[in-house]
């Protein structure tokens, strides 16, 4: 079942781009990439609402296009039509500099490959967005302490990505993704590179720090068993959220 059926087919209304629904919602979002002498449509009509507090899955078969959703809901892609509020702030008619401020704002990320920079520490690490959002850099690494404390890794604060293990690694990165206390978390298949008891600890540090944050939480995987943990499941295929 869409959880954004009642909206389904309409635009956001004056009303809605400016108090809007809290937490991140798409309203009829479409994207095409051309190919050759066709067009592929990735994402066709899609809406959908994560509230505050609320973790939701995304799954659907590979090359179905979840990571381009998740790209055009976190605002580093844009739509060809439609709409995204976050947090109630309408991005459509924003230009770069502006998405790049509501997202940085706003949003945090986690990938399936952590990302993390491999000459900066892991305290650095986290460090980063935060001072590229203007935090002097001692209460930035205040935050990172207390993020590292968190995902339990304090006595690895000053190792190099090179020196810590694939799940340690992918706890910095979720570290990172909470650095600047987003409203809403995305994730792209944050725990698929890792082994299955690794993974089923970062599954169980993410969840927690997002339920406690009270985050809108959309996050993709092929896992089931995790998915069927979350609050609900929403399905992608064929360009669609059902």
């Amino acid at each position: 079942m869409n959880d954004a059926s009642p909206n389904r087919g309409k635009s956001p209304s004056k009303k809605s781009a400016t108090t809007g629904d809290r937490g991140l919602r798409l309203d009829r979002v479409n994207k095409s990439f051309h190919q050759g002498k066709s067009d592929l449509n990735v994402l066709r009509d899609v809406s959908l609402h994560v509230e505050p507090g609320e973790l939701v899955a995304l799954v659907g078969p590979s090359g179905a296009g979840k990571s381009t959703l998740l790209h055009i809901a976190g605002l580093l892609e844009s739509a060809d039509s439609g709409e995204i509020l976050v947090n109630g702030a309408p991005s459509s008619a924003l230009d770069d500099s502006g998405r790049t401020a509501l997202r940085r704002s706003t949003i945090g990320f986690v990938y399936q490959y952590h990302h993390l920079l491999p000459e900066f520490s892991a305290v650095e690490n986290i460090m980063l967005p935060q001072m590229l959002d203007g935090i002097s850099k001692a209460a930035a690494r205040a935050r990172s302490m207390e993020l590292l404390e968190m995902v339990r890794l304090t006595d690895r604060a000053e190792h190099r990505p090179g020196q810590l293990s694939g799940g340690e690694q992918q706890r910095v990165a979720i570290a990172r993704g909470l650095a600047n206390r987003p409203a809403i978390f995305l994730a792209d298949e944050p725990t698929g590179n890792l082994d299955p008891d690794t993974a089923e600890s970062v599954f169980k540090i993410l969840i927690q720090l997002v339920r406690d944050a009270g985050l809108a939480a959309l996050i993709a995987t092929h896992n089931l068993d995790l998915a069927a943990r979350m609050d609900r499941t929403l399905r992608f295929e064929h360009g669609q959220v059902s």
